[in-house]
Parts: structure tokens; C-alpha cells; sequence
């Protein structure tokens, strides 16, 4: 029951704040009720500090909850899933060179950048950790979130090339990322010794390209199982546990289960949904789909907000994070501009749309699971507490800016732009 309570407690806490937000604030979904349940957080620590019994009761439940597991384990493949559903594949496919050079050589080249400029800046606020430390931090803060991305996207009317760009990299460099976060947390947990080119090799081949394929085979025999009948229920139920037996399945055999998701997205939501589905289908799959994504995506929001409980971010601690903000930008400028300028020649771009790229670049959940997931014999408190202002600062103020951006720079469909520079 403890389990199940805590999930009520979830929803009903996310159900509550979406109706604030929709009634009061009216702020876009994912920010609004983050920013309820940073500002209930923040009210608790202070309630708590004059010893009030509920709240601390309520900081260990948050402290029961392995914010690791829910969302890496159980909430990440429901939500990408949901995401790739509805990407245009035949769009994808035409960017495709650029989005799998901006989730590979993109995510490797802003480790690099924002671990060596982490490894250089920390002994200046009294804080040195070794290099693979700063490392892992960036790796970890270095994918944008397809579901922050995903979430809010869908206010901001960006041009549909652009769109397809920016979510089609969030839906595949966190996996990337993922894949380099585990070969570099093995050599700073056992020595380079054990970590040879060679195992990593071995693991990027597994993980990735085995989730990629794994992925490939589980679409097509959905696929195919949905042309042979016409029954939305069965259907339905058919996508689910494509999803749940998918991740289980990808868990197995050692591969990616997020690349193994969106592989499987993609080929039903462009192979099934138009060639192997009735209208009547279309539509409840889709409504389905819309309605678990929205929870789901409530109660992550909600959760990261929470976790503000529990989190001891010092004033060093946030002076950092702080200056991370600013590494972390540069690093996705320089990381995604790189990519761009090499394939210029296929992919035309100009300083409107690299902008977008950067500021759209957006952290989310999978940064705080993953800096979650580190043991208590690394320097995990200042990981997790720099990257924790990170998210914060992307989510509210990158996530309510992104659409006036686009609007200002011209790239809203319908709209003009406010200057001509290119």
C-alpha cells in the first residue's frame, strides 16, 4: 500500500496544481506545475524549520521515492513512446544526418567542454572533484529532454523543419548520453584499467546499436499485428505493451530501452497509424496516448519540484550552478553550431535557427535521474545540486522564453520576423 499511496498522493498533488495553474497562472503545463510545487517546496523547508510535524513527514516520503527508478525504469519509455508517436518520420528521415550528428558528436563534444571548463572552475569556489567526475556532470546535463522539449514545444508554433530538428535530437541523445554516462561511471567507479576502448566499444555497440535494432523488430511485428485486425481495444492494448514488454525486453538483453522505444514509436506512429489503423483506431490510440503522456508528464514535473525538499543546495552550491548555467549554454552553442557548420553544405542554416537551437536546448528529468544515480562515494550532493539549478533555470526560464524567441526571430509559422539579420 505504501507504494500506492505514494502514487495517489502524486496525482492528487499534480491533479490540485494543474487546476491552479490552469485557473490562475495559466502558464504552459509543465511549467506551471513545476513552479507550484518549487514554491510549495520552498514554503515546507520553511514550515519545517519552525518544526512543523507534517512537513517533515512529507520530506521523508519524497526521500522514500527513488526518483531514479520512476522515471529511468517506469516513466521515461511511456513518455517517449508518446513523443515519437506522432513525429513526422518522412521529416525526420530528410534531417536525419543532422539530428545523429548533433545526438552523437554534438553529446561527445559537450562533455568534453563543460567537464574540462567544470574541472577548471570548481577549485575556484573551494571545490575540486576529480576530471571523471566533471566528466560525468557533463554528460549527464548535456541531453535535452524530449519530454521537457516535447512539453512545451507544443505552445510555441516553430516552424516545422526547425521542430523536427529539435525533437528529433531530444529523442535520441538522451540515449547517446546514457550509453556515454555508463562507460564513464565505470571507469570512475573501477579505473580506466577495466574500461578499456575495447569493453566501451563493446557496451556503445550493445547498447546502442542493439537498442536501435531491438526497436526496428518490435515496431514492425506491432505493425504488422495491427493490420490484421480492426478491434481499438485490442489495438490499443497491443501499443501498451509494445512499450512495457519492449523496455522489459531491452532490460534483458543489456540494450538501450529508450532507443529501443522511439525505434518502436516511430515505425507504429507512421507505419501503423497509417496503414494499419481504422479512423476509429487512430483516434482513441491517439487519445489514449495524449491522456497518459499529460499525466505522466504532470507527476515528473511535480516530482522534480518536490525534490526541493530534500535537496541541501548550499550558497556555493548554487553560486556554481549559477556559472554552469553559462557553461552549459556555450556548450550547446558550440556543440550543436559544430555539426551544423560541417554539414552546412547539405543542411543551410543561419544564426536565427542556431540560436533557437541553443535556447530550445532544454534539461529536464533524465539529467536529475541520472545525477541521482550516482553513489555517495562520489562527489554526488554538488553534482546533483549544480545540476539541479541547471534544470530549474531551463525549465521555467529557457521554457517560457523559447516561444517569444521563435516568435522574435521570425521562425513561428505565420509569423514575421521582428529584425532581418542573418
Amino acid at each position: 500500500m505504501e507504494l500506492y499511496n505514494t502514487l495517489a498522493l502524486l496525482i492528487v498533488i499534480a491533479a490540485v496544481f494543474g487546476y491552479v495553474n490552469h485557473r490562475l497562472l495559466k502558464l504552459p503545463g509543465v511549467i506551471g506545475l513545476m513552479v507550484l510545487a518549487l514554491v510549495s517546496s520552498l514554503a515546507a523547508i520553511g514550515l519545517g524549520k519552525l518544526g512543523v510535524d507534517w512537513v517533515l513527514k512529507a520530506g521523508q516520503l519524497v526521500r522514500g521515492i527513488d526518483f531514479h527508478a520512476v522515471l529511468m525504469e517506469v516513466m521515461l519509455s511511456f513518455l517517449l513512446f508518446a513523443g515519437a508517436l506522432h513525429v513526422d518520420v518522412g521529416a525526420l528521415g530528410r534531417q536525419g544526418l543532422a539530428i545523429g550528428t548533433m545526438a552523437t558528436v554534438g553529446i561527445l563534444l559537450s562533455t568534453f567542454l563543460i567537464g574540462t571548463a567544470f574541472y577548471y572552475l570548481l577549485p575556484l569556489f573551494g571545490q575540486p572533484i576529480d576530471y571523471i567526475y566533471c566528466l560525468l556532470f557533463g554528460v549527464l546535463i548535456s541531453p535535452t529532454d524530449p519530454i521537457a522539449v516535447l512539453g512545451i514545444l507544443k505552445a510555441a508554433r516553430i516552424d516545422k523543419s526547425l521542430e523536427i530538428r529539435i525533437v528529433g535530437e531530444s529523442l535520441f541523445n538522451d540515449g547517446i548520453a546514457v550509453v556515454v554516462f555508463i562507460s564513464l561511471f565505470q571507469i570512475a567507479q573501477f579505473g580506466a584499467g577495466q574500461a578499456t576502448p575495447a569493453v566501451i566499444g563493446r557496451l556503445f555497440l550493445v547498447e546502442a546499436v542493439g537498442g536501435i535494432g531491438l526497436g526496428a523488430v518490435l515496431g514492425y511485428v506491432a505493425y504488422r499485428a495491427l493490420r490484421t485486425i480492426d478491434n481499438y481495444q485490442v489495438e490499443v492494448m497491443i501499443t501498451l505493451a509494445l512499450v512495457m514488454g519492449g523496455t522489459a525486453l531491452a532490460t534483458t538483453l543489456h540494450t538501450s530501452g529508450p532507443l529501443a522505444i522511439v525505434v518502436a514509436g516511430l515505425i507504429v506512429g507512421s507505419k501503423g497509424r497509417q496503414l494499419g489503423m481504422s479512423d476509429v483506431t487512430r483516434e482513441y490510440l491517439d487519445k489514449f496516448w495524449e491522456i497518459l503522456d499529460e499525466i505522466l508528464n504532470a507527476v515528473l514535473f511535480v516530482l522534480i519540484g518536490l525534490e526541493m525538499l530534500v535537496l541541501d543546495i548550499s550558497r556555493t552550491t548554487l553560486l556554481v550552478g549559477l556559472v554552469a548555467i553559462v557553461l552549459t549554454l556555450v556548450a550547446r552553442w558550440v556543440s550543436v553550431g559544430v555539426p551544423l557548420v560541417l554539414l552546412r553544405r547539405f543542411y543551410p542554416f543561419d544564426r536565427q535557427t542556431l540560436r533557437v537551437l541553443t535556447w530550445g536546448g532544454l534539461r529536464g528529468g533524465i539529467s536529475v535521474a541520472l545525477a541521482l544515480s550516482l553513489p555517495e562515494s562520489m562527489p554526488r550532493d554538488l553534482i546533483v545540486g549544480v545540476t539541479y539549478v541547471v534544470v530549474i533555470f531551463s525549465i521555467i526560464v529557457q521554457g517560457l522564453s523559447i516561444g517569444p524567441l521563435v516568435k522574435k526571430l521570425g521562425l513561428s509559422t505565420g509569423e514575421a520576423p521582428d529584425d532581418a539579420e542573418h
